[in-house]
């Protein structure tokens, strides 16, 4: 273990890595936290419409890829702040391996991963707090971590001029709906989160 990777996680964005069977998973979450050192552990907090975090729930194992200010949008895109049921992730990524825990972990656009085994799971609602011991964790590379400040200054895409219409923007990710009214069921396509997280422009 590189106890150097711990330090490749102040407040930034990630992704978690699962998997159940024959089935890998993976999503963007921005909570990893150092908790102690004797014995390493961390906690982050999951989004509980992930299939990740259903993965996670019942493994009781995961990877956490540690993203760098290289990550592009396509791997937000790809993977989701608040990502669906889809169950192949990784077709388009070519450089992913599997750790010594058989979860894929991304080597580009990541600084450091961390494999871990959860100790608690605590309900918070709409997400999910675990606390995981550490069992594996490497430095990848020495570029700075991508933190949410960077990702909206620097990665998201621009929303673009206002609509002549009625519209709402993401505040996440920046994506425009136009319409009359927006569905209260309605799923961002870019980053999966729903209606509650738009604001009307």
């Amino acid at each position: 273990m590189n106890n150097k990777a711990m330090y490749k996680i102040p407040y930034g964005l990630y992704v978690l890595t699962a998997r159940e069977g024959d089935k890998d998973n993976g999503c963007i979450i921005n909570t990893v936290g150092q908790v102690t050192t004797s014995p390493n552990r961390i906690t982050f907090a999951v989004n509980k419409q992930n299939l990740t975090h259903d993965m996670v729930m019942k493994t009781g194992v995961f990877n956490v890829s540690t993203l760098s200010e290289a990550a592009p949008f396509a791997v937000f895109q790809n993977f989701g702040f608040q990502s669906g049921r889809t169950a192949d992730k990784f077709a388009e990524f070519k450089d992913v391996y599997r750790s010594e825990n058989g979860i894929y972990y991304l080597t580009n656009y990541v600084n450091s991963f961390i494999s871990g085994k959860i100790v608690t799971a605590t309900d918070l609602g709409t997400h999910t707090l675990f606390l995981a011991d550490v069992t594996d964790a490497e430095v990848l590379g020495n570029e700075d971590s991508m933190t949410y400040a960077f990702y909206q200054k620097h990665v998201k895409p621009s929303s673009g001029p206002r609509p002549a219409g009625k519209a709402w923007r993401c505040r996440i990710c920046g994506y425009i709906y136009e319409g009359e009214t927006l569905p209260p069921d309605f799923i961002c396509p870019i980053c999966k989160h729903g209606a509650a997280d738009f604001e009307e422009i």
